[in-house]
């Protein structure tokens, strides 16, 4: 059932994502042209926070309904939302990340044309498009926002799913299955092919590290890390990729 409260959060928020642009979209006087825009290489401020928003209010109803109707009705118990100061040791991780990503990504860029252009495009057509204050609430909610939501949704309601129905087999094994399937799964959300090896591996290793710790606090700590240093590298050069 917990899976199936996910697979209906992640449905919700395509959903709901689509229903705030539209909304968003009228309310700028732009509902003519929404097409165009959804198709722009870095569309408009208030089209990426619709789509945000809406996304998120999935994956926030989906653990929701888990910890509500199947569960105790605890984010903490049910989710593992809490934090502890040892939880900052998720700035290390987030930073490491983002290195190992890079060191991954040296083979594969001399294979590939125009291979920085490509790598870049899902960041640059999140933060691209907004400048000024625009910029600073893109970077805030990829900051802040998406550790949260993301986290909630992948390692509190998913990983604890997979986790719950693979159990302890073979000691090592169904955990291990728990936490590659939740990884591989954080990065084919994303819909990016080039960057999907470096999303799952960081989603791996957040999910072995909600697994140990029993908490979502050095997973938000960590997920924050590597988008804000991402955030701090496209404003600085125009590249990163955030998650």
């Amino acid at each position: 059932m917990w899976l199936f409260f996910g697979a209906l959060g992640f449905l919700a928020g395509q959903v709901l994502g689509a229903i705030f642009v539209v909304v968003a979209s009228a309310a700028a006087g732009k509902l003519h042209s929404l097409n165009a825009i959804a198709n722009l290489s870095e569309p408009p401020t208030w089209y990426i926070v619709s789509t945000l928003l809406g996304l998120w209010a999935g994956f926030f109803g989906g653990p929701w309904l888990a910890s509500t109707v199947r569960g105790t009705r605890s984010a903490v118990r049910d989710l593992g939302l809490r934090f502890k100061w040892i939880d900052l040791m998720g700035i290390p991780i987030g930073i490491g990340g983002q290195i190992l990503v890079a060191a991954i990504y040296v083979p594969i860029s001399q294979h590939v044309n125009n291979f920085n252009s490509k790598f870049n495009a899902p960041s640059q057509k999140l933060t691209g498009g907004s400048h000024g204050i625009g910029f600073a609430v893109i970077a805030i909610l990829t900051v802040v926002g998406a550790p949260f939501f993301e986290e909630l949704f992948f390692r509190g309601l998913l990983l604890r799913s997979f986790a719950r129905l693979f159990g302890t087999f073979g000691h090592w094994v169904g955990p291990a299955l728990a936490i590659v399937i939740t990884g591989v799964l954080f990065g084919l959300a994303h819909a990016e092919s080039l960057q999907l090896p470096g999303l799952a591996i960081f989603g791996i290793i957040l999910s072995f590290v909600a697994y140990r710790t029993g908490r979502l606090g050095m997973n938000m700590v960590s997920h924050a890390t590597f988008n804000l240093v991402a955030v701090v590298a496209t404003l600085a050069a125009g590249t990163g990729v955030l998650f």
